[in-house]
């Protein structure tokens, strides 16, 4: 306990608290293990509602870049939320009947111990999967294997254990749900907050990204004052080998609608507000004052809710063949002009 900080303990403790205070109320299980330091680690995924029947799922993710500190806490957050209003809230008991969400808020453990992007080994996790770009990618941020003393390291051999874990699970949950959803929380990238989907490696459309303009649609009409999204094709600002959302999309068997989406918290709104920040590493993705830590883990919560709240729709599942196709066909018209 005592060779690490508080400040790099904290969203692991957190979510060690919130098993102790609630296991009752949700399934929990250790996807993978790993030691760091002769400290044992758990990469751990929580599970509420449906089990007993295929369903919708909404998957929270975070932590899957150790220094980015605040996707998990968001994640955390908002499981948190969740679990207090879970006694009596009827209508949350209600949804949870027909729908089952799943968190796996520390992707990277070790990661967060080291203060580091890269795990232990310090491989960057979201550029280890085994897809690579069918162009060229930006020198370094795209993925590289010259060295893991370098950033953005895709290491060497095949899938590091916590995205071995990471994607098994998701497969799992594709087999098991009659659609998926995810929002894979992240920070350090430009003045805004962006949400992102499939594809990284490629220009190429993703197949379901009808789906994703559906939902798009939704939110802007039931949110319309929202105002701080960005939400396009992640290849319309770089391109990335290794991207672990691709990599399940390539691989989806199931023919089930499969959602990844990526939240991309714009940090560097948090250095200008607080130039201060750039003195230490982690001030480059997280916010540093107490105010702004706090309006940050309630500024994405109107997001995560919709997408529970379509999930409990069924949103996804009730869009037919016909429908999707005019969607799709839409989606490709919106995304190739925003790209120009």
């Amino acid at each position: 306990m005592g060779k690490f900080s508080f400040e790099h303990r904290f969203e692991i403790d957190t979510l060690k608290r919130l098993i102790a205070q609630h296991q009752e109320l949700f399934r929990h299980q250790s996807l993978a293990e790993l030691y760091f330091r002769g400290e044992k680690l758990s990469v751990t995924a929580i599970e509420l509602g449906q089990q007993q029947q295929s369903c919708p799922t909404v998957l929270f993710v975070g932590g899957v870049h150790g220094v980015e500190r605040i996707g998990a806490q968001v994640i955390l957050a908002f499981l948190d939320s969740l679990l207090n209003r879970l006694p009596w809230d009827t209508h949350l008991q209600q949804l949870l009947k027909h729908v089952r969400l799943a968190f796996v808020p520390v992707v990277n453990p070790a990661g967060f111990l080291r203060g580091s992007r890269g795990n232990a080994n310090n491989v960057d996790l979201m550029r280890n999967a085994p897809i690579d770009s069918d162009e060229d990618v930006t020198f370094l941020v795209g993925g590289q294997r010259i060295s893991p003393r370098l950033p953005w390291y895709r290491g060497k051999n095949g899938m590091e254990l916590e995205t071995q874990a990471l994607v098994k699970y998701v497969q799992q949950l594709q087999q098991e749900s009659s659609s998926v959803i995810v929002l894979d929380a992240h920070s350090g990238f430009g003045l805004l907050d962006h949400v992102w989907f499939p594809h990284a490696h490629t220009r190429q459309p993703f197949n379901d990204i009808g789906y994703i303009y559906h939902l798009m649609q939704l939110f802007e009409k039931g949110y319309p004052h929202h105002g701080h999204y960005r939400l396009a094709p992640q290849s319309h600002f770089y391109r990335t080998h290794g991207d672990i959302w691709d990599y399940l999309v390539a691989s989806n068997t199931t023919k089930k609608p499969f959602i990844p989406l990526t939240l991309e918290m714009g940090s560097w709104a948090w250095v200008r507000k607080n130039p201060r920040q750039l003195l230490s590493f982690p001030g480059y993705f997280n916010p540093q004052k107490n105010h702004r830590h706090q309006r940050i883990l309630r500024r994405h919560v109107v997001l995560m809710q919709f997408l529970v709240d379509a999930a409990y729709a069924q949103i996804v599942e009730q869009i037919k063949p016909t429908q999707l196709s005019q969607l799709t066909h839409q989606a490709n018209r919106f995304w190739s002009k925003k790209s120009k």
